[in-house]
């Protein structure tokens, strides 16, 4: 059981403060349509939604930057979006939030990622996804890397959050990594199935258990079989450290030589698990960034993902109340 003395956890909060953070990925949109269904359609037997409300959110990696302003830092989000309509709802968010857009490039060829929900009576009627997986043009590579390697000396950590949408390529995971390591950076990786063992010599590899299993082609159900998969992990990637997220178990915890850490979930009731893993990548590497050591770092992360299970719908954490919650419990 990991226990951070108040002095500590007032200390880290304090470091969390203008941590500078690349977010390199796949950037996303997610729309919501809320309306109620009083009639079928005459032209098929699907339910007719009469829309009365709709609004934004950060979706995929600009929700993990989102995380990060949230928390305190200075989120640097890097990607693509497209020149639509979509993209421009996109860029008026980021613009909003005040959050850095440099980074974000427009790739004419490619639709913004967007995942539209309609809604009726809290129940999901249908999600219309609009995206293109394909990798980067070798072109648009090439200005996304130009782009890192021009504002890579002035970050305090990396995270490479993949969802497969094909900005993560081959060419610019190997190529952070090791502009990221020849700087002693801190790199973290949320990862998906494609390129999965691509992220080799990171500082954190973060999958989630399903991810593990899909990977390694093995179950990952008892205690023992999470072991294993932690091991075979730390063994095929040479990362530092392997965080496994394990949904309502918690999280588990491998070192190199050191016996597996497990924490369980800070949860006290899970209303949605849906963006939980960017809020627990993203306050792991703000704790990093911020000194702490890892088990520090995933004591915080482990409990922010606690805490936005309890709210509906996608919703960052925020420092405060992380902080405060964890010194409430603490009492």
């Amino acid at each position: 059981m990991i226990n951070i003395p108040k002095a500590r956890l007032l200390e880290l909060k304090k470091k969390f403060k203008n941590k500078k953070i690349a977010v390199i990925g796949d950037m996303m949109l997610d729309c919501y349509f809320w309306g109620e269904v009083k009639r079928i359609s005459p032209e098929a037997p699907v339910p007719i939604v009469e829309i009365d409300n709709e609004f934004y959110r950060f979706g995929g990696a600009a929700n993990v930057a989102y995380n990060i302003i949230k928390l305190g830092g200075v989120p640097i989000p890097i990607g693509v979006i497209g020149d639509d309509s979509f993209g421009r709802i996109f860029s008026s968010l980021i613009e909003d939030a005040k959050i850095i857009s440099s980074g974000l490039l427009v790739d004419p060829s490619r639709p913004t990622t967007t995942k539209s929900r309609v809604i009726s009576d809290n129940q999901q009627i249908v999600r219309i996804d609009r995206e293109k997986k394909d990798y980067l043009t070798k072109e648009t590579q090439t200005r996304l890397l130009n782009y890192i390697e021009k504002i890579i000396d002035e970050v305090d950590g990396i995270i490479l959050q993949d969802y497969n949408k094909g900005v993560l390529t081959p060419q610019i995971i190997q190529k952070v990594i090791s502009l990221g390591n020849k700087r002693k950076i801190l790199i973290t990786v949320d990862p998906k199935f494609n390129n999965f063992f691509k992220y080799k010599n990171v500082t954190v590899f973060k999958p989630n258990r399903k991810e593990a299993s899909d990977a390694l082609g093995m179950k990952i159900k008892s205690q023992a079989e999470i072991e294993l998969a932690g091991k075979k992990l730390l063994s095929k990637l040479n990362s530092k450290f392997v965080l496994m997220t394990l949904g309502e178990e918690g999280i588990a915890v491998f070192e190199k030589g050191k016996k597996e850490k497990t924490m369980p979930t800070k949860a006290s009731k899970v209303a949605d698990v849906s963006g939980a893993g960017d809020t627990v990548i993203s306050t792991l590497t703000m704790a990093l960034a911020s000194d702490a050591n890892i088990y520090e770092a995933c004591f915080l992360a482990n409990y922010a993902g606690g805490i936005v299970c309890e709210e509906a719908g996608i919703v960052p954490i925020e420092i405060d109340n992380l902080f405060n919650t964890i010194l409430k419990d603490g009492k």
